[in-house]
């Protein structure tokens, strides 16, 4: 029986629980580095929008999961489908970015 294609978006509340349980998840924050210095989820890596095509070649599929983020979830949805079409299948775009962590997981990550 086979598994269940993975959600292309997941909920901040998902990726909250699922980071509590201990799921070896990489977040990867899309956004560009003047917006990460306004607010971050930690521990993240920043790879803006842009480059992520150059970094390509060390994101690898080990198993564990990728959660792209960024501010409100266009520029992160577009990337997971993008990693998706490379052959990283096991990522996901975090509905409602950065924004949506700060108003229902984290308030001290800042607005803007």
């Amino acid at each position: 029986m086979s598994k269940a294609p993975l959600a292309l978006e997941v909920a901040p509340a998902d990726v909250k629980r699922r980071l509590d349980a201990g799921e070896p998840l990489r977040l990867i924050d899309v956004r560009e580095p003047f917006e990460r210095q306004i607010a971050s989820i930690e521990p993240s890596r920043l790879i803006p929008m842009n480059t992520v095509p150059q970094h390509l070649a060390e994101l690898d599929d080990d198993g564990s999961g990728y959660i792209v983020f960024c501010h409100h979830g266009v520029r992160s949805l577009s990337v997971a489908n993008w990693l998706r079409q490379q052959g990283i299948e096991n990522c996901q775009s975090m509905s409602g970015g950065i924004d949506q962590w700060s108003l229902q997981i984290d308030p001290s990550v800042p607005r803007y």
